[in-house]
């Protein structure tokens, strides 16, 4: 994997100016569960007007793209099946690369892993009672025991084992429920063997858009550090981290180099705005109204002037009303000097949120209202 720059970089244009085609996650990004993330259809549809074309870029193999494009229309997002990329895709392609046309594999899945085998000449089966020369495994959340017998059966028999995908998790209104990592951990417990992975942040999954996009100068919109962002990086593209999905700011502010984006915004709508990029101080780094230190005890968050700057803030670090539990552009320009400086040091990292926010101290100057309200509202303190 090639070094990744540890610093967000800024723009002075807005991004769908910039990039031809946004590279769009959609759990968590365009829709959770069965509902559009807000603002999305409206900020995508505007993305469209500024001549940005769009790439529906999904983990989830349980649908087939013609669906997945009609659940999005039903939204209000324009979307046609050709716009819409599936990790089954990306494991059908590369089944279809290292097997004979007409091989069988046994699909550990559903619908969308089906649809995907066919169009390479491929065929899929529903069990292991004659052999099988794959198998293949995605997200499916009807997927029962029996099914997962009849891959540990395969597997142990000699068939070649392709997963989509292994997040371990998938939005929900109701919080993470369990992806199609977790069931592939199933299968590996049970057989000892190790599937090849094809999805996200795999960089066959980032082929398999290109080839379909045609895209040139495309960013990669993603609200996962461990598979949207670092595949991203993997494939060498910028990328946009999104915070309507299941990233925290903790979270952010640990991340190792290879899983650090380009860009931050609160949602798609970032996709039509310039992105500020902070600015090192003698002491620090400053971007908007915030200023972040490097102090004996960890990191320090200071307030200072606007110089003009546009501030929803109200000026105690809380959120301008409306905003809710948002992160709007004030709180990302705090994050921002944070990620910064604590980057540029060489900081400390963690894999887990409980980790993260013991990894790293970040404190508000002393008497300073404003900065202790945003280090709370970014669940820092």
């Amino acid at each position: 994997m090639r070094p990744v720059s540890s610093t967000l970089r800024g723009t002075d244009r807005p991004l769908c100016e910039i990039y031809d085609v946004a590279l769009l996650d959609l759990d968590g990004v365009v829709y959770i569960g069965r509902d559009a993330v807000p603002n999305a259809p409206a900020a995508l549809a505007s993305a469209r007007e500024h001549g940005m074309h769009l790439a529906f870029v999904t983990n989830n193999a349980a649908r087939p793209p013609v669906e997945v494009a009609a659940h999005l229309t039903e939204l209000g997002i324009q979307a046609e099946a050709e716009e819409v990329i599936t990790s089954s895709q990306a494991a059908a392609r590369w089944l279809s690369d290292h097997l004979d046309t007409g091989a069988r594999v046994l699909v550990v899945g559903t619908t969308g892993l089906r649809v995907a085998l066919e169009e390479r000449g491929l065929t899929p089966v529903d069990d292991a009672s004659s052999p099988v020369d794959a198998v293949v495994q995605g997200y499916s959340p009807t997927l029962d025991w029996a099914l997962l017998a009849e891959g540990a059966v395969a597997i142990n028999s000699g068939a070649v084992w392709v997963a989509t995908n292994v997040d371990p998790t998938v939005p929900s209104p109701r919080g993470p429920l369990p992806g199609n990592g977790s069931l592939v951990a199933a299968l590996k417990h049970a057989t000892g063997a190790e599937p090849v992975v094809t999805g996200k942040p795999d960089p066959t999954m980032h082929r398999e858009t290109l080839i379909r996009t045609g895209a040139r100068k495309p960013i990669v919109v993603g609200d996962r550090l461990d598979t949207d962002i670092e595949g991203a990086n993997a494939a060498e593209c910028p990328s946009l981290l999104v915070f309507s999905g299941v990233t925290t700011p903790a979270e952010l502010l640990v991340a190792p180099p290879d899983l650090r984006p380009t860009y931050l915004g609160a949602d798609v709508g970032a996709l039509l705005t310039a992105q500020p990029e902070p600015e090192p101080i003698d002491v620090g780094a400053r971007c908007g109204r915030w200023i972040a230190v490097r102090a004996d005890e960890g990191l320090e968050l200071r307030s200072a002037s606007t110089d003009g700057r546009h501030d929803r803030s109200t000026g105690d670090g809380s959120p301008a009303a409306g905003d809710g539990d948002a992160l709007d552009d004030d709180a990302l320009d705090a994050l921002r000097v944070l990620c910064a400086v604590h980057w540029a040091n060489g900081g400390a990292t963690a894999d887990d949120e409980a980790a993260a926010t013991a990894a790293v101290v970040v404190h508000a100057a002393a008497g300073d209202d404003a900065a202790s309200g945003m280090v709370k509202r970014l669940g820092l303190g």
